[in-house]
């Protein structure tokens, strides 16, 4: 039903919201400790236990912080976890995975041209890989090379760049960028909710029973939670990501997603070393730069697309088929290429447009078929779409897609069957 897909498009738009907020709250505090941690100082007056101290002041006040290696003699009435922050966002970020890519994974997630794949597949693949990355990660930290992180963090890169490659054989570029940012932010909430509220559950414990903690937990904890760290800033250009064709809709998304990854150790390394009093390395800078340099010249490697040829003689899916046999499709095909091609074509007309918006084509039966509800919400129900109406959309067309929607979906006594 046309109402459906209005109320849906409100539920991403709430969930999507919802997750925002969130991540902002544990990006927040997760930067805001290890800046913390980073800049402690020792001083001679600290308590048994202390490792050192830091003092703040923000919104008008002063704050005196301190850090205990493992844990204070006693434990404190008032103890705050930080731990939901990482819980909601995991959570909201797999609601919103399963409303977008798992609902609409005709749309947005299978790529018939690099895996000829049914529904339930790929959302099976989506669904199973996000724990592998977890599974393959902890295992490594509890092995031997847990005691030599540099070696632990090149291999987790490694595995990183396998599962981007590995994901591309299958998704398309948008669901591709989105899975590499869900497989990372899997492993960093796991880390939360397996090692380092678990091992903090432990020191509370031996505090509260009068034993002496022993300090590996908190070791353990501070190796996870530094990791955290470093993986937080690919993760959010993941997550934005599908706003920007030029980053997931290339053969190269894969590599691009790799030296994202890259940029986020530079960037971190800049601002921990100076945290904790090393200077300005500003050559990490200079590191960023190339990298970006090296992003955006993959970029411009050629788009998978398919040719209008092959577009037009493509089988519609079911789903497809029964927006093909609706009432005024013919009609709508008349419009929507005409009005919108010139920007969400293969080769745009539009001045500045080098590459469809979002990766979105209009211009084929299986293209206007694939993005039915979106046509509808952004070109039919609302005046979205085109931007500030640059190729005249009328009314009456307005309608007309509106009025094929609806009698696709059951909305409209003119709903011719689907074969």
């Amino acid at each position: 039903m046309s109402e459906f897909a209005i109320m849906w498009d409100w539920l991403a738009f709430a969930v999507r919201w919802l997750h925002v907020i969130t991540a902002i709250a544990w990006i927040g505090s997760s930067f805001y400790f290890v800046a913390l941690d980073l800049g402690l100082r020792k001083a001679p007056h600290l308590p048994p236990g202390a490792h050192g101290e830091e003092w703040q002041v923000h919104g008008g006040g002063f704050y005196h912080i301190q850090k205990y290696l493992v844990a204070p003699a006693n434990m404190p009435d008032h103890l705050i976890w930080f731990k939901w922050e990482s819980y909601s966002t995991w959570l909201s970020g797999a609601a919103l995975l399963m409303i977008v890519y798992w609902v609409g994974g005709e749309l947005f997630l299978i790529d018939p041209a690099k895996a000829d794949l049914a529904l339930w597949q790929g959302i099976a693949i989506s669904a199973l890989s996000l724990s592998i990355g977890w599974l393959v990660y902890d295992r490594l930290c509890k092995s031997p090379l847990g005691e030599r992180p540099t070696v632990l963090m090149l291999l987790l890169f490694a595995l990183l760049v396998v599962m981007g490659y590995a994901y591309n054989q299958v998704f398309t570029g948008r669901a591709v960028m989105l899975h590499l940012g869900a497989f990372t932010a899997t492993i960093m909430t796991a880390n939360v909710f397996f090692i380092i509220m678990p091992n903090q559950r432990i020191v509370v414990k031996d505090l509260q029973e009068g034993r002496k903690p022993d300090p590996k937990y908190g070791k353990i904890a501070k190796l996870r939670s530094t990791h955290n760290n470093y993986l937080t800033l690919p993760v959010v250009f993941l997550m934005l990501s599908n706003h920007y064709p030029l980053a997931f809709a290339t053969d190269y998304n894969w590599l691009i997603a790799a030296l994202v990854f890259l940029m986020g150790v530079t960037i971190r390394h800049f601002f921990n070393t100076m945290h904790a009093g090393g200077g300005m390395k500003w050559w990490t800078w200079a590191a960023t730069v190339l990298l970006f340099i090296g992003v955006m010249w993959l970029s411009t490697a050629p788009m998978r697309m398919v040719s209008y040829e092959d577009s037009e003689a493509r089988v519609l899916s079911p789903a497809q088929q029964k927006f093909a046999d609706a009432a005024g499709f013919d009609e709508v095909m008349g419009i929507v290429p005409g009005r919108c091609a010139m920007c969400h074509g293969r080769e745009p007309g539009y001045d500045g447009i080098h590459y469809a918006p979002k990766g979105l084509l209009l211009e084929t039966p299986d293209d206007v078929t694939r993005a039915a509800r979106q046509i509808y919400l952004q070109a039919g129900l609302t005046h979205a779409m085109p931007p500030a109406n640059v190729s005249y959309m009328e009314e009456p067309e307005r309608q007309a897609i509106v009025a094929w929607y609806r009698a696709a979906t059951g909305a409209d006594p003119r709903r011719v069957a689907s074969n």
